[in-house]
């Protein structure tokens, strides 16, 4: 108010000492007591008797201060800025950002962090497993779900669930077993550790974490074969690792295992993995077919993608199935009928806001972790934490070594030496680890070394594999990602070996990879994109599609690179264009387009 009136007084001179006299009336008076429950004048009694007690109100509050009013939410913007501002500077300096990764960087910051509060005489906060599990982690599993290379994780779906289920179950046993045997020495003074606790620890530390993965392997750029095998067995492993973790912890409160305990493990495996992979179907389904009906609303549409997504994630924790599974069925179901349906303005809010989200939530892990460090408690024996590092590691080695080999037999691109010293030394663990090991229950004698083993294992992989990935993928002169998009040319020509090889197999009567991929495209086309997708788009051409669809995504990839001039309209003009009907195109109109792409086919340099 006090703003208002200089400025007022400023427009209008001859008001000037009117305002300020105004101003001093308002102070005087909120210097007065002006508290409604008491009276300024003095009370008398009703026979006479005069009270000489008076009472005087306080001063209006014109300022105060009310912490715990705001604390919640202010504390979590306060993270949220500490953990952007970490990224903003880290990603300034470059002499730091290409030696050290990221995510080494921020556990760092948090360690400063949680150490500041602990010498002040604060408790610092610690990554609470629900906190992991239903805010920070969801992002970061929707964002790869979301846009997950379809072909690449098709072309490598068996070497992928080779990896992540029978490699994940070799780490877990062979660890376990490994430390129940080291525990049996009399000098190590850990007898008291049985083996399904030890058991129950291998199941923890047994899986590769997909947030560091993430934030290591795209930064050193890996070419597109090793990211998608080994950010693919993190995604994956998600199940084995949470089957395991239950059954060896129901195994450690009874007590006793049985054959049939055994065998309900093996079910519970499919039912949590399959049951995840069913629920996120559904909700992409859902999504898909509530997108046909925004388009008067086109500003709630990238609402739909995320709840429904939320949901899906929700609804699988609730029955204890995997909802990182769901979270990436719904994503790779929804998404070509949501971007078939939703404006383009919706698709760039979606995609930008996705990585928005993911990459807060993955600062947000690694500062956490650190400061959880910090607070503790710890309880540290050198042979089992120097033993977990070690088993980790050998355990990774002999697994990848050993199922390549059987793999290879199998795979037309065989995986190479080199690819597999990358795929064996990336696997990293990280907060899915750290956040299991908190569930454990205080009651359990050995959670606070447990949780020290896991903390030890984290540090080693994203600190010593993180930080020395980068310089031997360069000595190795391991295969880097392809920076450029492809062209239309080599899309065109991507789908003419598509169809070669289906037609190769029908001749030799092989039910191979295309002939299935055939069958499943040939159902989409003719019974759910016309239920999906709204209007008459689905009635298009198929060869018209896929040209308008790599037209339009080169179009928009030039004008946000500045390759075209600024006379053309710009991303957010083009993304403000709603889609019409699509006209019916003629047969000679057809033949025409296939002889322009048949004559583009000829053009190398397109």
């Amino acid at each position: 108010m006090i703003f208002e009136m200089s400025a007022l007084s400023c427009a209008f001179p001859g008001c000037r000492w009117s305002v300020l006299l105004l101003v001093l009336v308002l102070l005087v008076c909120s210097a007065l007591p002006i508290d409604a429950s008491a009276s300024v004048y003095p009370l008398r009694g009703t026979e006479g008797s005069n009270l000489t007690n008076v009472t005087t109100k306080k001063a209006f509050p014109v300022i105060g201060v009310n912490y715990d009013h705001v604390r919640k939410p202010f504390e979590i913007a306060l993270w949220i800025l500490l953990a952007l501002l970490m990224k903003l500077g880290f990603h300034i300096i470059p002499r730091v950002s290409s030696v050290v990764p990221e995510s080494c960087l921020l556990i760092v910051v948090g360690l400063l962090v949680g150490g500041f509060i602990k010498v002040i005489g604060e408790k610092p906060p610690v990554l609470d497993s629900q906190l992991f599990f239903l805010c920070l982690l969801p992002p970061i599993i929707l964002d790869a779900g979301y846009f997950l290379p379809i072909r690449p994780f098709t072309d490598n779906v068996g070497t992928i669930l080779v990896f992540a289920v029978i490699g994940t179950l070799w780490n877990a046993f062979f660890v376990g077993g490994s430390l129940y045997a080291l525990c049996q020495i009399e000098s190590v003074d850990l007898a008291g550790i049985g083996l399904l606790s030890c058991l129950l620890f291998g199941s923890i530390v047994s899986a590769v974490d997909p947030v560091a993965v993430l934030a290591v392997f795209e930064e050193i750029h890996i070419n597109e074969l090793l990211h998608i095998l080994v950010f693919g067995e993190s995604l994956l492993n998600d199940a084995v690792t949470v089957v395991l973790y239950n059954l060896f912890e129901e195994f450690y409160k009874v007590g006793t295992v049985t054959v049939l305990d055994v065998f309900l493990g093996v079910v519970c495996f499919f039912v949590v993995s399959l049951g995840g992979v069913l629920v996120g179907v559904i909700y992409g389904f859902l999504a898909a077919f509530t997108s046909r009906f925004t388009s008067h609303t086109r500003v709630i549409e990238p609402l739909f993608v995320f709840l429904y997504s939320y949901m899906a994630y929700l609804s699988s924790e609730l029955f204890h199935l995997s909802g990182i599974m769901a979270l990436i069925a719904c994503g790779v179901v929804m998404r070509p009928y949501v971007e078939a349906n939703i404006s383009h303005k919706s698709y760039t809010t979606i995609k930008y806001f996705l990585k928005m989200w993911s990459s807060v939530s993955e600062t947000l892990i690694f500062i956490f972790l650190g400061v959880s460090t910090v607070a503790g408690p710890h309880a540290w024996n050198w042979a089992f934490v120097v033993g977990t590092v070690v088993l980790c590691l050998v355990s990774r080695v002999l697994g990848v070594i050993g199922l390549t080999f059987i793999i290879n037999k199998f795979r037309i691109v065989k995986l190479t030496k080199k690819d597999q010293f990358i795929v064996a030394y990336g696997g990293l663990r990280g907060a899915i680890a750290f956040s299991l090991g908190y569930l454990l229950s205080d009651s359990h004698p050995t959670r606070h070394l447990f949780l020290t083993a896991i903390i030890t294992v984290i540090f080693f992989t994203v600190f010593v594999q993180g930080m020395t990935i980068r310089p031997l993928v360069e000595l190795l002169a391991v295969k880097r990602k392809k920076e450029s998009k492809r062209s239309i040319n080599e899309e065109i020509h991507t789908e003419f070996l598509d169809h070669l090889l289906r037609g190769v197999e029908d001749v030799c009567g092989h039910y191979g990879h295309y002939h299935w991929k055939d069958k499943l495209s040939r159902f989409n086309k003719t019974y759910v994109k016309r239920w999906l997708i709204a209007g008459e788009n689905f009635r298009e051409p198929e060869l018209i599609a896929f040209y308008r669809k790599m037209e339009l995504k080169q179009a928009i990839m030039m004008v946000e690179s500045g390759q075209l001039s600024s006379s053309l309209p710009s991303t957010v003009s083009m993304q403000n264009i709603e889609p019409k009907p699509i006209p019916r195109v003629s047969k000679k109109q057809e033949e025409e387009i296939r002889r322009i792409l048949r004559s583009n086919l000829q053009n190398n340099n397109s």
